[in-house]
């Protein structure tokens, strides 16, 4: 379990605000409104910078800055709501890692950049291979990361997208450390000595979302295919294929049903940091993100959220309700519906940007292996 407290102290407001003069009585004064009533106009963009303290075992405190920054291209709100989040931490063991993460359209959606990038020092819980692992990890991994999965897709017709697809992922100065002395018995798996992996490929995205943070209504869908070849540079040579489909329907004025279905499968050699990994602040909430692992996934989850919950004395507090299932396995033929393990939980949610409609979640999940709390800014899916 890893708990997160975030402390939003720093800076929140539209970016013309940062540009005006700032003695202290108007910038406390702007501070005041962009916090409490967005007074920005809608088609300014927005930056909101806040420190984060965040707890757990193998971390120790952990110290860092969140940000994130929305804009409409052109400032034009005809356009689809954009944003690039960004963290940065360090740890009290010597840890650290800068994150990035955006999903950025073009004036008329001509392009649709999707991508998440990591550079982190950071343990990994290595708890075996299979629906069966055991629930105390058998290694705490040490090891340097590099993630850089990006998406270039080009409008080709209404709201589908085709483009090319990129995963680099390098681990290096890996060091497993055994929960217990070894007799004999655990095996270092495929990657234990660090690899460098280039995929590349083809996505298909089907997307008519206006706010990827909130979505009120909408579809999304991706299939993507990606081949790591040492022919490029790659350690090992494996396939990747990702099915990944969310859909979103109002129900009433201000509540909203969403859905997510998850497939992910693997052929070839594929080391034990680039198989399917379940769990996460996602998807599977309440389980440790690659608790389990193996080549190939499936996993799908339902949430239904109320922006804001009904006779609330203010339309700035909001709830959801969640419930997820899912199963990782060897081959498709081995799949068996009792491998399956479920979480669920709630949250609450709060009104940042009312004029966006962006809200920060408060989540608690449960499984039968223990709970798991999450504080991010935007829906998990």
């Amino acid at each position: 379990m890893r708990l997160k407290i975030s402390v939003l102290l720093v800076l929140i407001g539209g970016l013309s605000v940062l540009t005006k003069s700032l003695n202290a009585q108007n910038f406390v004064k702007r501070y005041w409104n962009n916090l409490v009533n967005d007074t920005s106009d809608v088609a300014q963009p927005q930056l909101f910078v806040y420190p984060t303290l965040a707890y757990a075992p193998e971390t120790s405190w952990e110290i860092g800055f969140s940000s994130l920054y929305v804009y409409f291209a052109k400032q034009d709100t005809t356009n689809r709501l954009s944003e690039i989040n960004g963290f940065t931490f360090f740890t009290l063991e010597n840890q650290y890692g800068l994150w990035f993460d955006h999903a950025i359209y073009s004036d008329q959606d001509r392009w649709f950049f999707l991508g998440r990038w990591r550079f982190q020092s950071f343990p990994l819980f290595y708890h075996g291979l299979g629906a069966t692992s055991p629930e105390d990890y058998t290694a705490r991994v040490e090891a340097n990361q590099i993630i850089i999965k990006e998406r270039v897709l080009r409008k080709i017709k209404n709201n589908l997208f085709l483009g090319a697809e990129l995963d680099y992922q390098r681990l290096s100065a890996v060091d497993f450390m055994l929960a217990e002395p070894n007799d004999g018995g655990f095996e270092l798996p495929l990657g234990s000595a660090g690899s460098s992996n280039l995929g590349l490929g083809l996505g298909l995205v089907q997307d008519n979302r206006h706010n990827v943070l909130n979505v009120r209504e909408g579809f999304f869908s991706e299939l993507a295919f990606l081949h790591y070849s040492p022919a490029w540079g790659s350690t090992f040579k494996f396939t990747s294929v990702l099915s990944d489909t969310r859909i979103y329907r109002p129900m009433g004025k201000n509540n909203v049903l969403a859905a997510q279905l998850l497939g992910q499968f693997n052929v070839g050699d594929v080391p034990f940091n680039q198989l399917a990994l379940m769990g996460g602040e996602s998807l599977m909430r309440g389980y440790y993100y690659g608790r389990y692992r193996d080549n190939n996934q499936l996993a799908a989850q339902v949430e239904y959220r109320f922006l804001p919950i009904p006779f609330n004395f203010t339309d700035r507090i909001g709830a959801a309700v969640f419930a997820g299932a899912g199963s990782v396995f060897n081959q498709v033929n081995s799949l068996d519906i009792s491998d399956f393990v479920v979480s669920g939980g709630a949250g609450l949610r709060v009104l940042l940007f009312p004029k966006k409609d962006i809200w920060t979640r408060l989540d608690v999940a449960f499984t039968r292996e223990g709970s798991g709390f999450y504080l991010f800014v935007g829906e998990s899916f």
